[in-house]
């Protein structure tokens, strides 16, 4: 095998050619799992994709809220479209090696757009942005048009994506500062970045060091702008007189909570456990990973467009007009 060389104070650092990926060794019907994720993915495609152009077409539609949804269902194309692909490719069709730059581009994307995910579903942003939504539209109705403007939203949009760009930049750039003169195998469903940076035969202390940080940061401090914001809800829910509006308040509430514990609790689990204690079953880590990536892209936009009137409302129009066009 053949070896790029580079030399970097008086060290020597080695890159292989690319990465063997290996996971699911102890399941047996590994191909039914795949065939499923092939159909996630149509269904995420599909959905997200009628939703993005529902919502570009109708200016009505062009409101915080719905900006929100759109980057949502962006980042939900983005984040399967990295993942599951690649999986046909290498556990349906057996083709497993992955070219080291490729792999390193791959690592990139892919946690940009899981860290957009969370921050998505958590703080002011895209689903987070949904609960950012609710929270000022429950907690501060009369103020609603003052904190939750179109401007503002886009701002912290923009922001978010700037910010996990240019973050998971620096972290996979370092990569390249290891030298990987032994194992090429990675036992992950993707180049994932803590099994990878753990063949180098020099030091990753840097390494575990960030992977550590950004997991307790990306998931600890989204998941408690959650729990902080939902915790005001219920506290201006109580305080309602009326009943009626005490449960609608809250069923506005329940779809997105669930999809943050679809998304959340695996994540939790896995990342952490993993990365300090190391006692999870290997298959048991890439199977429940997985499914939290790849499921919630699925869910989102069946939650907020068919659950959501207005969006409803278009999408059956839009049906129509398929069905009476020559």
């Amino acid at each position: 095998m053949s070896s790029l060389r580079t030399v970097v104070n008086v060290s020597v650092i080695i890159h292989p050619p690319g990465f063997y990926i290996v996971a699911f060794e102890t399941f047996p019907f590994i191909s039914v799992y795949i065939i499923f994720l092939a159909f996630v993915y149509v269904v995420t495609l599909v959905f997200n994709i009628v939703l993005i152009y529902i919502i570009a077409r109708d200016h009505c539609l062009h409101t915080p809220k719905f900006l929100a949804v759109v980057n949502l269902a962006v980042i939900d194309v983005t984040l399967n479209t990295c993942v599951i692909p690649s999986m046909i490719k290498t556990f349906l069709f057996k083709d497993n090696f992955v070219p080291f730059n490729l792999c390193l581009l791959h690592m990139y994307v892919y946690y940009t757009v899981l860290s957009l995910e969370s921050f998505s579903l958590a703080i002011p942003f895209s689903l987070a942005i949904l609960a950012y939504d609710r929270f000022i539209a429950i907690c501060f109705p009369l103020r609603e048009n003052l904190f939750n403007t179109l401007p503002i939203m886009l701002c912290i949009v923009c922001a978010t994506w700037v910010y996990n760009l240019s973050r998971t930049a620096y972290s996979t750039a370092i990569m390249t500062r290891l030298s990987f003169c032994n194992s090429v195998t990675v036992f992950s469903y993707f180049c994932d970045y803590a099994p990878v940076f753990r063949l180098a035969c020099n030091d990753y202390t840097l390494h575990w060091s960030i992977a550590s940080t950004s997991s307790m940061v990306h998931l600890m401090f989204p998941f408690t702008c959650v729990i902080l914001s939902y915790l005001s809800i219920l506290v201006t829910v109580f305080r309602m007189k009326s009943v009626s509006n005490r449960m609608k308040a809250l069923a506005t509430c329940i779809e997105h909570l669930i999809l943050v514990a679809v998304f959340y609790i695996p994540i939790f689990i896995i990342f952490l456990i993993g990365l300090y204690v190391r006692s999870i079953d290997r298959d048991q880590r890439v199977l429940s990973l997985s499914l939290a990536t790849c499921i919630p892209p699925c869910i989102n936009p069946i939650v907020y467009s068919l659950k959501t009137k207005e969006i409803r409302t278009r999408a059956l129009a839009l049906v129509h007009r398929i069905k009476i066009s020559p």
